[in-house]
């Protein structure tokens, strides 16, 4: 049986009831702790990383773009794309709404256990969208030889 990647993505991009609810809902895909990249992470934990997200970018649009499943390993390659709203955390700190369009491409490494998350490595892709929030500059090519 193929691992709910849609359904895992929704749990982080669509509203959340509230927090007794939203703890539920990630417990049924998570274990509770699950391991994020090597710390563990309660179910409310997560519902505060996912309210952030939420608050950080409106009308996410979700992209799969790639899955592959081996034994208790699932790895999925995603976009995100939504309006910069909110502040949004950055492994460069912290970035101030902006109102601008802002796509984060991610790929998780999930481990299951009983069907559930118990372990995942995630790593997003920031540069795209720390440049399109204006919180870096990309050098431009020079045209020297």
């Amino acid at each position: 049986m193929a691992f709910d990647v849609d359904r895992l993505l929704r749990l982080w991009s669509d509203p959340l009831p509230d927090d007794g609810a939203a703890a539920a809902a990630f417990r049924e895909l998570y274990t509770d702790p699950v391991t994020v990249n090597g710390a563990p992470v309660p179910a409310a934990g997560l519902v505060v990383r996912a309210r952030a997200l939420q608050t950080a970018l409106d009308r996410v649009e979700r992209e799969v773009v790639h899955v592959v499943e081996a034994g208790d390993q699932v790895a999925v390659a995603f976009r995100l794309r939504g309006r910069h709203t909110g502040t949004l955390s950055t492994s460069a700190g912290p970035v101030p709404a902006t109102g601008g369009v802002v796509e984060l491409r991610v790929i998780d490494v999930l481990t299951l256990t009983d069907g559930r998350i118990s372990d995942t490595w995630m790593v997003a892709d920031e540069l795209g969208a720390l440049a399109g929030t204006g919180a870096v500059r990309v050098a431009s090519p020079t045209g020297g030889g």
